[in-house]
């Protein structure tokens, strides 16, 4: 049954895939954290808005696990959810691990049982056997929806396979209390030099939008948690690379923390913001409201389980995008107009 299953899910992927090719995408989904156990989930909502591709941000499932073949029955989980199977029917579906998919929370490069991993991810998302990306390291990748003209380009990035080793550091928090957070350590990676090479390339494009996934927020840097501010060479080459590509369209979606935010940056040289809008907490949050420093975020702070919706409109001469945050009942928690032309 399993093996039947897993055909249908690649031939539905391939016909989807194919159909992608030949309308511009108006409505993409996108979401991360998604306990395989915990309900309820909010795929009836993300049904509702009807996507023509999903994009996962990462933590598809909590594996956190030496074991592959218990990380493999956790995703086999997920796969058989209704929900996501009515999902799997009509949409094309791409993305990208975090730490708690990979296997090992807040890990990197470290974790032994890497290339498993790997390969796991790669067979939940229908990718072939033969496929150039199986043949190279990490869970990197991209794909092209829609027709010339109105392409949309996906960047998935690994944050995981290839990052240096974290370090923690005790200090005292505004209210007065000794708090531990992760450092900020000069040099030290996140993607690896193949992988940098990879993407230079691939912001070489003709696609009007390019949506990035980095499964970890780029932009905010005020939180003591995992993200890349924690190798501030890293992201400051980030910034330069996209910067100096002279792109237009290029956004940034994230996850990892169970809320929703957008946060946004002015580059030099780059004629329009760079914006990161995380969307995290498909089946949990925060136990309650708290107030989180970022001094780059634009609106408010969102602490329900979400998912988000990229809409674009073609009609114009340039496309033009927006970000809805949504959550239960399909209740927009948050809505956000992107200004990515120069």
């Amino acid at each position: 049954m399993r093996k039947h299953f897993m055909l249908f899910t690649l031939a539905v992927g391939m016909l989807t895939c194919i159909q992608a090719q030949k309308k511009p995408l108006t409505a993409i989904a996108f979401g991360s954290c998604d306990n395989q156990y915990v309900q309820p989930k909010l795929w009836k909502e993300v049904n509702a808005v009807r996507p023509q591709l999903w994009i996962w941000g990462g933590d598809i499932v909590y594996g956190d696990t030496y074991n592959m073949d218990t990380l493999r029955h956790k995703y086999d989980v997920q796969k058989n959810q209704p929900g996501y199977r009515e999902l799997l029917s009509y949409a094309a579906v791409t993305g990208v691990y975090d730490d708690h998919d990979y296997g090992l929370n807040d890990g990197g490069s470290e974790y032994e049982r890497r290339r498993e991993s790997r390969d796991i991810l790669l067979d939940f998302l229908g990718i072939p056997a033969a496929d150039a990306i199986r043949k190279r390291e990490g869970g990197y990748s991209s794909m092209i929806y829609g027709p010339q003209g109105r392409q949309v380009k996906v960047i998935n990035l690994d944050t995981r396979y290839f990052r240096d080793a974290l370090e923690r550091e005790t200090y005292t928090n505004a209210n007065g209390q000794s708090e531990s957070r992760y450092k900020r350590i000069p040099g030290r990676d996140i993607l690896g030099e193949a992988q940098w090479q990879w993407l230079e390339n691939e912001l070489r494009s003709k696609a009007a939008i390019t949506i990035i996934n980095s499964s970890i927020q780029l932009i905010a840097s005020d939180h003591r948690f995992e993200k890349w501010a924690n190798f501030p060479s890293a992201q400051q080459r980030f910034y330069d690379l996209v910067a100096a590509s002279g792109q237009e369209g290029v956004f940034v979606i994230s996850g990892d923390r169970h809320i929703a935010e957008l946060s946004s940056l002015q580059l030099p040289g780059m004629k329009y913001p760079l914006y990161d809008i995380t969307s995290s907490g498909m089946t949990h949050t925060w136990p309650a409201y708290r107030e989180e420093p970022n001094a780059n975020r634009t609106g408010k702070l969102v602490a329900q389980k979400n998912f988000g919706v990229i809409h674009i409109d073609w009609s114009g001469k340039k496309p033009k995008v927006s970000v809805e945050i949504q959550g239960n009942n399909n209740a927009v928690f948050a809505k956000f107009p992107l200004d990515l032309n120069k």
